[in-house]
């Protein structure tokens, strides 16, 4: 996908929101969003098993400290503990197979900071409302979306989190204009949105091209940020960044990271890593 400039911001669709001339960052208007890739826990990963890695997810939640973040592959035993562990967060979400337990692209955020309006979940087929098949897919997936207001500023926005299908290329693509289109119905009060996921391909792939003109790409968009590392590490056997922030109607992105600390001493956190970028509103 071209990188999306911001010049672009100033031929938005009005369906996704309108843009307001940027202001100073202030810290009350400031929104800490990260993507994060878990790797489901039942997987026999040995001495990357989520019984070891646990622990790191849990301080690199804590360290991190997200307002909002896009989880994916998540059981629920796996949110579970987080929640356990991080009782200041909420979770919403279901599993791409509900109610049976698989992976779920949850949304996880701290009550203290942004309250919880409303929220749902559709599947990326064509019949988003059951458990389903789209298009090539190999695997049934979909999404969840929620509605939130920021404590601090008052202001309200969309969050939307997903994982695009790893086989079926027409399946990405057409996933990709189903989030849009939601977006788009949901969104009639022209509120920002934040939309993260593993889209399981690269920014070339023209399936990423129908975000052009109409969101962000925070790894090429942030005021501060220098980062061309990868997200994808397939236990120190891959690297390719597969993992995304995008958003729009939000005043501007001022930091976007991809986080390759270690935590409590695990070598890797999960086969993805998680990234992180701070919106302003």
């Amino acid at each position: 996908m071209k990188k999306v400039l911001a010049f672009v911001l100033a031929i938005f669709p009005a369906l996704f929101f309108s843009v307001s001339e940027a202001r100073p960052h202030s810290g009350n208007k400031s929104l800490t969003v990260m993507s994060y890739n878990i790797r489901y826990g039942s997987a026999e990963d040995g001495p990357n098993s989520w019984d070891i890695r646990k622990p790191a997810t849990v301080s690199m939640i804590k360290d991190q400290a997200p307002d909002v973040m896009g989880v994916q592959e998540a059981f629920s035993f796996q949110i579970a503990y987080i929640l356990e562990k991080c009782p200041d967060y909420g979770c919403v979400g279901i599993s791409r197979l509900d109610p049976k337990d698989a992976e779920h692209p949850v949304v996880f955020y701290d009550k203290t900071t942004v309250e919880l309006l409303d929220w749902g979940n559709f599947w990326l087929s064509e019949t988003p409302d059951r458990v389903s098949f789209g298009w090539d897919a190999a695997c049934e997936r979909n999404a969840t979306w929620a509605l939130m207001r920021h404590r601090k500023s008052g202001r309200e926005f969309y969050f939307v989190n997903t994982h695009l299908d790893h086989v079926g290329e027409t399946a990405r693509a057409e996933g990709l204009k189903m989030v849009l289109a939601r977006i788009g119905e949901m969104n009639g009060k022209g509120l920002p949105v934040v939309l993260t996921g593993d889209f399981n391909t690269t920014a070339d792939d023209p399936a990423l091209d129908v975000l052009d003109g109409k969101m962000l790409d925070a790894r090429y968009s942030a005021v501060k940020s220098s980062d061309a590392l990868t997200t994808y590490n397939g236990w120190g056997n891959s690297s390719t960044a597969i993992d995304y922030i995008f958003f729009n109607g939000f005043r501007r992105c001022l930091t976007y990271k991809t986080i390759q600390k270690q935590y409590d001493n695990a070598e890797f956190i999960s086969d993805h890593y998680p990234i992180k970028a701070v919106l302003t509103f």
